[in-house]
């Protein structure tokens, strides 16, 4: 199976490293289920919030 990451995060107290972790979690989850992560996408979006 094929899948696509989405990682993304809006707000000023996530960093990168927020990005690399679900990343992260999104790969190893991916290995486990037996899924072929053919791309990611990262998302720097700035929180509608405000």
């Amino acid at each position: 199976m094929k899948a696509v990451i989405y990682a993304r995060y809006s707000s000023d107290s996530q960093t990168e490293n927020s990005i690399e972790g679900q990343l992260r979690e999104c790969k190893e989850y991916a290995e486990r289920h037996n899924m072929t992560v053919v791309t990611s996408y990262i998302d720097r979006a700035l929180s509608a919030k405000n």
